[in-house]
């Protein structure tokens, strides 16, 4: 069972005698969240009376040479050692992360904001702040304008940040008959000149000489402010308990709410709407985020809250039609906030797999960080990557395409050689403006982990993906280098996918899922039909020395040209189509789908020794035109495709032998390079194969069959 822990500010009276606003909204969320058994309140209260919670009471005794609040957040450290939570919550104390980060740094903080931020200790200066977002894995604002007084003069990546989430303070909804409602204007709150009450004290004594059939109420007390004013039909009623507040509001017709100061948010405007009243506020700090429906003052004056107390009175259709809007569009409940903070506990306590990832099948914002290979004039266009951004695209998701490669090289300089830092600059920058849901990466060397890590650390719910496609077989070509090339993200990384099977590499990390995909065939790609033709030449296969290079390196072999040459010595009367070998430069794009267009089969062979699963993405265009597709049984395809739409073959002399039986026998080769290609297009085609990352990732299900994947 995960653990919660709620520290209190020091000397919150956690009680319905004279509660605090916080203890008043955590009562009234904990008691209906569905974390409510594993969360334990901690607070100093005097009242020995407490709210109906796992509550523990942090008695301190005095000393003068001593914080009081260090010593009450001292004695949580004592307790939490041992509960060791997995979430701590603490509400309006930011000073409090800095003296828990001493001796729990390895620990999940919230922070909930119920006042102003900047006039509180530990979050004043920039820098407080910005250590506060690096510490906590979500901030919480109780309005719109606390959050905005959080963000003064810090950076633009600040303020798009996932940690900052804003969740108004609540109220219960009750049903109430507007018909009964009685002649009663009323004021809730300290007598004081920040709450305005100089002001509504004036107008109201004024409005009720005026309107002899209406009253007024009100609540609250201030002993250090003596303003006191008094009529006839005015009841001061001194502080009551809080329930007794929602009985005066039930009956009240309108509610003024005339604040001098800035109030972060104001659960007495809240309290008012909800229970149907015509709610006069003034236009300050968070008020105007209280109310749906309501009166905003245009300027904060005696004048003009008697004028609008007195449009209220004498036009009744107006307040009635207020007081049924406030309850009408009321959405603030207890409820609705309460599933809000679960939906967030819920993230980092991961109790729910599918938390916040339940549209799967809804649209996703994606950024799709891999070679695009602009600067190479559309050479390249046809890659694999494309055809993973091609299936994104088709399910509807919104995709932002980054060409690392492209930009590390357009923003070179003196001052970054590499241009390694300008890419992470701009992809960081890119994250905080688009927001991605998923980041998926396609052999993004140049993206730092420490990038990825402050990219997890802003957006706790971002998702990161990274696909590779480069052989990882120890005898074959830089082994040790595209492992490395692997593990170089993988502790920030969700999912790896990989075209070689996972369970023959022994080297991948344990802390990532790690899962094989096919190279995906692409519909508009993958345009020819040669099963369908008579073709001139019998075997197609092409080799280079880099896709980036384009062209042959000078004096460069390899085990593939050796194998070819030997075939083609050992294999009589077949006309064999080869690229890259001789001095026969590789060929692209078009050139490369015109040249195979007139083949019957394709040589699937690629660097090393053949290794389980493993296929470069020539299998894509061989299979997904029709050919009839070669390749060593030891890449175990066999267990995807029959020996009726690949052939499969032993060793060179096996081959040598299947190719010169096929070359004879045309119903034979259409046959199996019909089966080949559809089977291919229908099972490993982009939408399929995008949908799987997608899906993994997100550690989603799908409804889809992958036969590449034992569900």
């Amino acid at each position: 069972m995960r653990k919660i822990s709620i520290l209190l500010p020091f000397k919150e009276n956690f009680s319905p005698t004279y509660p605090g606003a916080v203890s008043l909204f955590i009562n009234d969320t904990l008691r209906i969240s569905k974390f409510k058994k594993n969360t334990i309140v901690y607070g100093n209260t005097e009242y020995n009376e407490k709210f109906n919670l796992n509550y523990i009471n942090i008695k301190l005794s005095k000393n003068i040479f001593q914080s009081q609040n260090k010593k009450y957040v001292k004695e949580f450290i004592k307790i939490e050692e041992k509960r060791n939570s997995d979430l701590i919550e603490l509400h309006n104390r930011p000073i409090y992360l800095s003296y828990l980060l001493n001796k729990l740094k390895k620990r999940n903080y919230l922070l909930y904001f119920h006042n102003d931020p900047l006039t509180m200790v530990g979050s004043k200066s920039v820098g407080e702040r910005i250590f506060l977002l690096e510490n906590c894995f979500k901030i919480i604002f109780n309005s719109n304008w606390s959050k905005r007084r959080f963000l003064q003069n810090m950076r633009s990546e600040h303020i798009n940040s996932d940690k900052l989430v804003v969740i108004n303070q609540s109220a219960k909804k009750n049903n109430i008959n507007i018909k009964k409602k009685q002649n009663l204007i009323t004021f809730v709150g300290k007598l004081n000149r920040s709450k305005g009450y100089d002001l509504f004290g004036k107008a109201i004594v004024q409005i009720l000489n005026k309107y002899k059939n209406w009253n007024s109420i009100v609540v609250g007390d201030e002993p250090r402010d003596k303003i006191d004013f008094n009529h006839k039909n005015l009841f001061k009623l001194g502080f009551k308990k809080h329930n007794e507040v929602l009985n005066i509001y039930k009956k009240s017709s309108i509610a003024v709410v005339c604040s001098r100061w800035n109030e972060p948010f104001g659960r007495t405007s809240l309290e008012a709407a909800s229970n149907g009243c015509a709610v006069i506020i003034s236009n300050r700090g968070g008020l105007p985020e209280t109310v749906t429906d309501g009166v905003v003052l245009k300027k904060l004056d005696v004048s003009n809250i008697f004028k609008e107390i007195e449009k209220l009175i004498l036009n009744k259709s107006l307040r009635n039609k207020i007081q049924k809007l406030s309850l009408k569009n009321f959405y603030l409940t207890h409820k609705y906030i309460t599933d809000l903070i679960d939906e967030i506990r819920d993230q980092k306590l991961l109790i729910n797999k599918n938390i916040n990832y339940n549209k799967a099948n809804k649209s996703l914002r994606i950024l799709h960080v891999t070679n695009f290979n602009e600067r190479h004039n559309g050479r390249l266009f046809f890659n694999t990557g494309r055809r993973i951004n091609n299936g994104f695209v088709r399910l509807g998701n919104s995709v932002l395409e980054f060409s690392d490669r492209d930009i590390q090289k357009n923003y070179k300089s003196y001052s970054d050689i590499t241009g390694s830092r300008s890419l992470n600059e701009k992809l960081k920058k890119t994250c905080y403006n688009y927001k991605p849901d998923l980041l998926i990466l396609g052999h993004a060397d140049l993206v730092s982990p420490e990038m990825l890590g402050e990219l997890k650390d802003e957006y706790p719910s971002l998702k990161i993906g990274q696909w590779f496609l480069d052989p990882l077989n120890k005898n074959g070509p830089d082994f040790k280098k595209n492992k490395n090339r692997i593990l170089h993200k993988s502790k920030f990384v969700d999912a790896n996918f990989l075209t070689t099977s996972p369970d023959v590499l022994s080297f991948l990390p344990k802390n990532v899922e790690n899962f094989y995909i096919p190279n995906p065939a692409d519909k508009s790609f993958e345009t020819l039909n040669n099963y369908n033709k008579n073709c001139s030449n019998d075997v197609f296969f092409a080799l280079s020395h880099g896709v980036h290079r384009g062209n042959l390196k000078l004096r460069t072999t390899d085990d593939r040209e050796l194998f070819v040459k030997k075939l083609i010595d050992i294999t009589n009367n077949v006309k064999f189509d080869i690229f890259g070998i001789n001095n026969i430069q590789p060929i692209w794009a078009d050139q490369y789908f015109k040249t195979i267009s007139n083949s019957k089969m394709g040589l699937n062979l690629s660097r090393g020794s053949p290794i389980k699963y493993y296929s470069s993405d020539r299998i894509t265009q061989i299979t997904g035109n029709g050919l009839v597709t070669l390749i060593d049984e030891k890449t175990h395809y066999n267990h995807f495709f029959s020996k009726d739409e690949m052939v499969f073959y032993k060793n060179i002399s096996d081959l040598s032998e299947k190719i010169s039986k096929l070359a004879r026998d045309e119903k034979l080769r259409k046959s199996i390079g019909r089966k080949g290609k559809e089977k291919y297009m229908k099972y490993f085609n982009s939408n399929l194969v995008a949908e799987f990352i997608i899906n993994k990732t997100l550690n989603t299900k799908s409804k889809s069959k992958y036969i590449w994947h034992k569900n």
